[in-house]
């Protein structure tokens, strides 16, 4: 509002399609630099920088508060200190003319190796490096992160790139939108400090404290005991996989030679540092140090410990700010109160830290009353929110969680299943579930959990953000098969159901799916749907009964923007799809795989119905072909009671327990991509009827309203009135006096047995 004035003062006559604002931006640095090929011309040529107004409107959206006009002034010099900055007006006489300073404006003059602000896919803002321009994108390397994060944005504002996140902006010049946190560092504080001995592309982070600040002017030290960085070209371009005869450099903003010392805990050594200063020290000139130089070094009596106690280049990419891949606390020294907003007489719980604050700390359960029976909180243990959001809308099946709760669990447990974890996972998961309901905590550390599931799961064996819905189905998948009754499975053959009554059809084909699988999860978690297919080649058609545990429901997008009705979404599901390539159907008559069109109908509904809004979308990128990924955040307008799907049933229903359902949880996700942002969990409590609120540890009453928003991803729904095992297929058998498990027209092997015919004798023809 301020620099809208301040143009509206200067220029009151200018409209605004003729009229813009510039503002100098300072990039001073007295002191040593490392030779390099890269003038990083963009910085050190640039005096203004075009303001950005629709940047800031964003930034002013996704932040707490409003960007105030002095934080504004800040980012415009190195101490943060100035009061002034000077603006220039750029003025034309009409809209339709061009511009003065076109050619000043930042992405005309840009080059390779120059550093800019640029966000990633989840819209926040990194320092970057640029490795590639072409005529409509700019690639950028983030500095601070593995180069498998580099990416590819649009270079022009008002530009859309097939294949690019056009919702994000063009990069902006250097600390417009991220903080100089670099040029403000003093002796105390904390920064991200990459691990010694982790892999140079999956680098791991610890906090340390700076013990000393060097001067810009001190001589570059050659540094000992740090962690391995990547390389690149020394011209600032990406790696040629044929080999670049460019000598290959660790990145360095603006090649700025100044270095700090730092501290720190987890890699403290017990073996004697070896002193800082030794005859492999060079100057930027090559020579050795000699004693005089090492004198007017202001940190030449200082002592380092590698790698406890070691220096580290300022401007490279061994520290990152705090916050960047570690969980920023607001203070390291004083324990962290969870507050309930239920029993205001209630004590807080402390949890309390490591004097060093260190990410090697390990969070345990601790021992409270929680806001419910059963509304734990659940500590994040690094980038599993995924996985609490999953298990705090898994906790409260109440037939599930009542099945692990009275140990029923343990008469099916299957250990030979090949297909399941030897009953590990059902264990790690019974254990969970009944401290989580025992009184007794208000947070619990899933780390049994986690560390189970990754052992025979090794997509789960990192600390990498995972997408719910995956985690989801393999977690019911998993404690499917070490819970299944049949010990021995047979193989089954398909049912082909052209041709046959519906109702036939889908009893055959439960039963083939019983040989195989009889769990819990199966009795109350499981449905069917009859998909139809039919060539557009020869006609052919094909009819299957398929089980599901959960659907998967495409969003019927409006172009206003107004809240999707999740009747609408249900209602595409079933619509007619032709099949793309990747999933071609094989037609016995053509004897090839064809795009044959597809029908889908519910047959059945089970108990728990979950329901997966695919708000993650996968585009393939024009220029490299790779995969890309996007999402729909618009809002899903759901019902929190009188879910009713009678009317899209084709198979039975019950008078005692109709299709229709209550919505009992809801994982949420914020963020563009479903492996990155952050899971939260809205859940009502099986036992007293309110909702809460579940972000990792933290846990609040709410309302299932609030769940209503563009973050709402899977939806966890449960019969309202009975329960009808195997989505009412046990009742069809039970009134046709079918034995479900009995009577199938197979061999021991699950092969359909056919009858043997004998074939008629031809005539002799007569001479």
């Amino acid at each position: 509002d301020a620099l809208m004035a301040l143009i509206r003062a200067a220029a009151p006559k200018a409209a605004n399609q003729t009229v813009r604002l510039w503002s100098r931006r300072l990039y001073p640095y007295e002191g040593t630099t490392r030779s390099s090929p890269i003038a990083s011309i963009t910085q050190q040529n640039a005096k203004y920088e075009l303001v950005d107004f629709n940047q800031m409107a964003e930034q002013n959206k996704r932040a707490s508060k409003p960007l105030t006009l002095g934080e504004w002034a800040k980012s415009h010099s190195c101490t943060g200190l100035e009061r002034q900055v000077e603006c220039m007006l750029e003025l034309r006489q009409t809209g339709s003319m061009a511009w003065p300073l076109k050619s000043l404006e930042l992405m005309e003059r840009l080059r390779v190796g120059d550093f800019v602000d640029a966000q990633d896919v989840a819209g926040k803002w990194y320092e970057a490096q640029v490795r590639k321009i072409k005529k409509n994108s700019v690639k950028v390397h983030y500095v601070g992160w593995s180069s498998k994060w580099d990416a590819e944005l649009k270079r022009w504002p008002d530009s859309a790139v097939p294949g690019l996140a056009n919702k994000l902006f063009p990069p902006s010049p250097l600390w417009s939108q991220t903080p100089r946190w670099r040029e403000r560092l003093k002796i105390g504080d904390i920064v991200e400090v990459r691990d010694t001995s982790s892999l140079v592309k999956r680098p791991k982070w610890y906090k340390g404290e700076i013990k000393k600040i060097g001067k810009p002017s001190d001589p570059i030290r050659k540094l000992e005991g740090g962690a391995d960085l990547e390389t690149y070209p020394c011209d600032g371009t990406d790696p040629d996989p044929s080999g670049s005869q460019l000598e290959e450099v660790s990145l360095l903003m603006f090649d700025r030679g100044q270095q700090i010392l730092v501290e720190v805990a987890q890699e403290r050594s017990e073996k004697a540092g070896a002193l800082v200063f030794t005859k492999s020290v060079s100057s930027p000139t090559g020579r050795e140090l000699n004693a005089a130089d090492l004198e007017l070094s202001a940190s030449s009596s200082l002592i380092a410990e590698p790698p406890f106690l070691r220096w580290v280049d300022l401007y490279g990419e061994e520290i990152c700010q705090l916050g960047t891949h570690l969980k920023l606390d607001d203070d390291l020294k004083t324990p962290t109160v969870l507050k309930y907003d239920v029993e205001n007489g209630r004590k807080p719980v402390e949890i309390m830290r490591t004097p060093s604050g260190g990410a090697g700390f390990m969070r345990e359960s601790l021992r409270g009353v929680p806001p419910a029976p059963g509304s734990v909180g659940l500590h994040n243990l690094g980038n599993s929110c995924f996985l609490n959001s999953t298990v705090q809308c898994l906790n409260h099946m109440e037939i599930i969680s009542q099945y692990f709760l009275r140990d029923s669990y343990n008469s099916d447990l299957n250990r030979q299943n090949p297909l399941g974890s030897g009953g590990n996972v059902a264990m790690a998961y019974a254990s969970l579930v009944k401290k989580m309901w025992s009184g007794d905590y208000s947070v619990m550390a899933p780390r049994s959990l986690k560390q189970t599931v990754a052992a025979f799961a090794p997509q789960f064996d990192n600390s990498y953000q995972h997408d719910s819905q995956e985690f989801c189905q393999f977690l019911m998948d998993g404690l499917h098969e070490d819970l299944n009754r049949v010990k021995s499975k047979p193989y089954v053959e398909e049912l082909e159901g052209f041709g046959m009554e519906d109702q036939r059809a889908a009893i055959e084909s439960w039963r083939k799916h019983l040989l195989r699988h009889d769990s819990i999860f199966v009795d109350h978690c499981q449905g069917m749907h009859r998909s139809h297919l039919t060539c557009p080649q020869c006609g052919r058609e094909s009819i299957k009964f398929d089980v599901y545990s959960s659907i998967s429901l495409p969003l019927a997008t409006k172009k206003d923007h107004a809240a999707i009705q999740l009747e609408d979404c249900i209602e595409m599901f079933m619509e007619g799809e032709q099949l793309d390539e990747r999933n071609a159907w094989y037609c016995p008559s053509c004897r090839r795989h064809v795009c044959a069109l597809k029908m889908i109908a519910l047959w059945s509904a089970p108990d728990i119905l979950i329901l997966h809004l695919k708000r993650f979308q996968f585009d393939t990128c024009m220029t490299s072909g790779g995969m890309l990924r996007s999402k729909i955040d618009d809002t899903v307008a759901f019902p929190i009671e009188g879910l009713d799907l009678t009317k899209y049933i084709l198979g039975p229903i019950s008078e005692d327990a109709p299709p229709v359902y209550k919505l009992f949880g809801v994982s949420e996700h914020t963020g563009y991509t479903a492996n990155s942002g952050h899971y939260t969990a809205t859940v009502r409590n099986s036992i007293d009827g309110q909702w809460y609120r579940c972000n990792d540890s933290h846990v609040g009453r709410t309302s299932g309203e609030a769940a209503i928003t563009g973050g709402a991803y899977l939806l966890f729904y449960q019969r309202s009135k009975g329960s009808s095992k195997w989505a009412g297929m046990d009742a069809v058998m039970k009134e046709r006096s079918i034995d479900p498990y009995g009577g199938l027209n197979v061999d021991k092997d699950g092969f359909e047995k056919i009858k043997k015919t004998k074939a008629k004798k031809k005539k002799k023809a007569g001479r």
